[in-house]
C-alpha cells in the first residue's frame, strides 16, 4: 500500500486518466525491482592444504548458511595460495579439492558464482593497479603479515602484498558484504582504504565494502590453543578418516595441573550444546583421554552425511569442474566489464 500511494503521488493524474497508467506501471515496477536487489557477498578459501574444521565454522558454515539471501560469490583464491605453497601438483589437487568441500558442505552451484582466481585474469591486475596507488608503510601495519611472520613463514612479495590481491578479488565484483571472524576485520578495512585512495585519487568507481563480523563464531582454536590455521600445523581435518581426526583430537594441548581442558571443551561445544557439554565435562573430571574419545566420536557423526556427499564427489569430478567452469564464466564477465572502466580512469584505455 505505501508503495502505491508513493506512485500516485508521483503521478497524481494517473487517478483520472488511464493513458499514464503505463507510465505509473513502469514506476512501480521500477521500484518494486530496486528493493528486491540483493546485495552482493562475497568470500574466499586459499587452497594451501586439505580443509580443517577452523575452515567450515569460520568461513563455509556461515556461508552455507547466509549466502542465498545475497548474490553471492565464492572463488577459490589459488594466487593466494602460492605465498606459501609451492607445489604444482599439491595445489592442482587442493583446489579441485576445495571445490568439492564447498559443494559437500551444502553449495548449491547454481545459486552462487564460484570460481578459481586463476581463471579470471582481471584479478592480478588490478591487484597491480592498487598496489600502486597504496604505501609501504600502509601494507607494514597488516597483523596477517607480521603473525604469519612470526610463526616462521617467508616473507616474499606475495604475503607483504597479499592484502592489494585480496581488495581486487572484493572490488571487482562491488561486493558489499564480506563475512569475516573479528579476527580478520583489517582485511576488509585495507580493501576500503585502497578504494578510497583510488576513488579520490581517479574516479569514483569503487563500493567500499563492509565485514559482516561473525561474533558467534569467533577465533577457531587448534590444538596448541593458538587460532587454527594450516599454517601454524595445528588443525583437525574437516574431510579426514577417522583415524586422522582422532590423531589430531588427541594432539590438543592440554594443562596436566588443571581439570578442566579449557582447549578440548572450546572445540567440543561446537558440536554440542554448551550447557550440556559443561556438565558432561564436570562429571569427567581430569579423564582427559575419555573427553577427547567423545570429541572424536561427535566431529564424526557431525560429518556423516556431508562426508558421504563428499566420497560421491571424488568419484565424479567432473562434476566439480563443471561448476567451476560456469562460474568462471559469470564471474569474467562482470571482472572484464570492471577492469575496463578502471583502466579508462586511470588513462590505460580511452574513454
Amino acid at each position: 500500500m505505501y508503495l502505491a500511494r508513493c506512485v500516485n503521488v508521483i503521478n497524481p493524474l494517473s487517478r483520472q486518466d488511464s493513458s499514464h497508467n503505463f507510465f505509473q506501471n513502469a514506476i512501480f515496477s521500477a521500484i518494486i525491482s530496486r528493493m528486491a536487489e540483493k546485495k552482493r557477498l562475497l568470500t574466499g578459501l586459499q587452497p594451501s592444504g586439505s580443509l580443517h574444521i577452523g575452515n567450515y565454522f569460520g568461513a563455509l558454515k556461515p556461508f552455507v548458511d547466509e549466502y542465498e539471501k545475497y548474490e553471492s560469490f565464492l572463488i577459490i583464491v589459488d594466487y593466494h595460495a602460492l605465498t606459501s605453497l609451492k607445489d604444482p601438483e599439491e595445489l592442482r589437487k587442493n583446489t579441485l579439492s576445495i571445490a568439492a568441500d564447498y559443494l559437500a558442505v551444502g553449495v548449491d552451484p547454481s545459486k552462487v558464482v564460484m570460481f578459481k582466481q586463476s581463471d579470471v585474469q582481471e584479478h592480478t591486475e588490478l591487484a597491480w593497479i592498487l598496489e600502486c596507488i597504496v604505501t609501504v608503510p600502509f601494507l607494514m601495519q597488516a597483523h596477517s603479515y607480521k603473525d604469519k611472520i612470526a610463526k616462521g613463514l617467508e616473507a616474499n612479495a606475495g604475503l607483504f602484498n597479499y592484502p592489494m590481491l585480496m581488495a581486487a578479488d572484493i572490488l571487482l565484483y562491488d561486493a558489499e558484504v564480506i563475512p569475516v571472524g573479528s579476527d580478520q576485520r583489517q582485511h576488509v578495512e585495507y580493501t576500503r582504504e585502497a578504494a578510497t585512495k583510488f576513488n579520490n585519487a581517479y574516479k569514483n568507481i569503487f563500493t567500499p565494502p563492509q565485514e559482516l563480523i561473525l561474533d558467534s563464531v569467533g577465533t577457531i582454536l587448534g590444538t596448541d590453543g593458538e587460532k587454527m590455521s594450516k599454517s601454524y600445523k595445528n588443525t583437525i581435518p574437516l574431510f579426514g578418516t577417522k583415524d586422522e581426526i582422532a590423531k589430531a583430537v588427541m594432539s590438543i594441548k592440554t594443562d596436566s595441573d588443571r581439570t578442566f581442558p579449557e582447549h578440548v571443551f572450546a572445540i567440543h561445544k561446537l558440536y554440542k550444546n554448551e550447557k550440556e557439554l559443561k556438565t558432561f565435562y564436570e562429571a569427567n573430571k581430569n579423564n582427559y583421554k575419555a573427553l577427547k574419545e567423545t570429541l572424536v566420536e561427535d566431529i564424526c557423526s557431525f560429518m556423516e552425511n556431508m562426508q558421504s556427499r563428499r566420497n560421491d564427489l571424488e568419484k565424479n569430478p567432473d562434476e566439480v569442474l563443471k561448476a567451476l567452469e560456469k562460474g568462471a564464466e559469470k564471474a569474467k564477465k562482470i571482472a572484464s566489464k570492471k577492469i575496463k572502466i578502471v583502466k579508462e580512469a586511470i588513462g590505460i584505455l580511452k574513454n
